[in-house]
């Protein structure tokens, strides 16, 4: 729905989206400078700064894409996890497609640099511009995507505005909205109504989520799984962390994607509660959510008087009590050679990250009390056996003191958490289909009849 003055409340809507847009004209420069703040330690922020601005200079095989010769599916994938998560679903697209030319774009540098890997001959990358009107439209009028997929939880709305404008449809996949975050957004439902109602449909994880995104005017919305579980193991780094295992002799603890909110940081938490005898009886794996807090992290550590090794200059030694692990996109590699993980952003109230990874490489997983990010999940891997959520970081270590102590147990939730990553596999086949009927160039793609328990299609 493109807004235009009207009745009360349309006039409403525009007024809000003229205040939002001015909002952004005046933050801008801010905004610029975050990103050369930021690239003080991630050189990538600063490179390609035309693109947050819809600039663009010649691209390889730009014409080829633009004069209609093959469809564009353009993707946002904001950061790192969504970029981990689309793999599956592009996979799957370009099976189906051979002819699939893809166009990703990124808000971050670790979500760029992972997205590399998914780049084939004729793809494209670049930064997603700045929310403002013109940025948008020069971006979707330089590449002209056959339809834009929107990843989990990316909801601008002048770029939702643009696109019902000009006619490109767009699309919320695997998308994700907790209870907190649908109540903020309904605190600004002249602005998110539009928003949310210019999206042309949406897959959602659950149920839950699909309601929420129903009440919030995105009027077409199935539910099609999460594609966290699609993620194909890596062979290469499952076999690079066995190998770390077996250098380590002795058994790793992992506190995986820790992070730190309004000054106060996950490790510090963990580490006040840390029980003296753990140390003895096991190697501590600390890896930080963001490249960035690597060095505090590893200050940190050293203050507490801990001996530390950096993943990036050498691997634990006999006397190693902490290995930071100071490197990108090797994850899998911690869960395979860990006895078991706590998976941060949940002790804290950043509602948890994504404990799918973990199951997968059959690792257990302890996480706290914030988990709203992954509700659902968390939920099915409790029942399942896999996950066991704590209250506070002493109950980190009393549940890893407990599988230290019985092998029977551990084996149990190891073996499991294998079984639950595998048994909720398939969202990917079924949203590529979903995409798939979109750029066989329908502008109404897939039925917008609503089915199912509380009017939601739950195929």
């Amino acid at each position: 729905m493109s807004v235009t003055p009207g009745d009360g409340s349309s006039r409403k809507m525009a007024w809000a989206l003229r205040l939002y847009t001015l909002a952004w004209w005046v933050l801008l420069p801010f905004a610029v400078c975050r990103l050369f703040w930021r690239a003080r330690r991630e050189p990538l922020y600063r490179t390609h700064l035309g693109e947050r601005f819809g600039l663009y200079g010649a691209l390889p095989g730009k014409h080829a894409l633009r004069n209609g010769s093959r469809p564009l599916l353009w993707m946002h994938v904001v950061s790192l996890g969504e970029t981990r998560a689309a793999e599956p679903l592009l996979e799957s697209l370009r099976r189906a497609h051979p002819d699939l030319a893809v166009l990703l774009t990124h808000m971050t540098a670790t979500g760029r640099d992972a997205g590399r890997l998914l780049l084939r001959d004729g793809d494209l990358q670049c930064w997603l511009p700045y929310d403002l009107p013109g940025f948008i439209r020069r971006f979707l009028l330089h590449y002209r995507p056959t339809a834009g997929v929107l990843m989990e939880t990316e909801v601008w709305p002048n770029l939702a505005q643009s696109c019902a404008q000009l006619g490109v449809p767009l699309l919320l996949a695997n998308a994700r909205l907790s209870a907190r975050s649908a109540v903020r957004w309904a605190r600004w439902t002249a602005l998110a109504r539009p928003a949310f109602e210019a999206i042309t449909a949406a897959t959602a994880q659950s149920e839950a989520d699909a309601l929420r995104l129903q009440g919030l005017g995105l009027h077409d919305v199935t539910v099609s799984g999460n594609l966290k579980f699609d993620r194909a193991s890596d062979p290469a780094l499952r076999e690079r962390g066995l190998n770390w295992k077996s250098v380590v002799d002795r058994p790793v603890l992992l506190l995986a994607s820790t992070r730190e909110h309004q000054g106060l940081a996950e490790e510090s938490l963990l580490l006040d509660a840390l029980p003296a005898h753990v140390l003895q009886r096991a190697l501590l794996v600390v890896v930080p959510r963001h490249p960035q807090r690597m060095d505090a992290v590893y200050a940190l550590l050293c203050d507490r008087g801990l001996r530390v090794v950096r993943r990036s200059q050498a691997l634990p030694e006999r006397d190693t009590q902490v290995w930071l692990g100071d490197s990108v996109g090797e994850m899998p590699a911690y869960y395979a050679m860990a006895h078991a993980a706590f998976v941060g952003g949940s002790l804290l109230a950043l509602g948890g990250q994504n404990l799918i990874e973990a199951c997968a490489e059959g690792c257990p997983v302890v996480m706290g009390p914030h988990t709203f990010n992954f509700t659902e999940a968390v939920e099915q891997g409790i029942a399942a056996g896999a996950v066991v959520q704590v209250g506070d970081a002493a109950a980190v270590w009393a549940c890893f003191g407990a599988w230290l102590d019985d092998a029977s147990s551990h084996k149990q939730a190891s073996e499991a958490a294998l079984r639950f990553a595998a048994r909720h596999r398939g969202a990917a086949a079924k949203q590529a289909d979903w995409i798939g009927r979109y750029l066989m160039g329908s502008r109404t793609g897939p039925s917008s009849s609503i089915r199912g328990h509380g009017g939601i299609d739950l195929a």
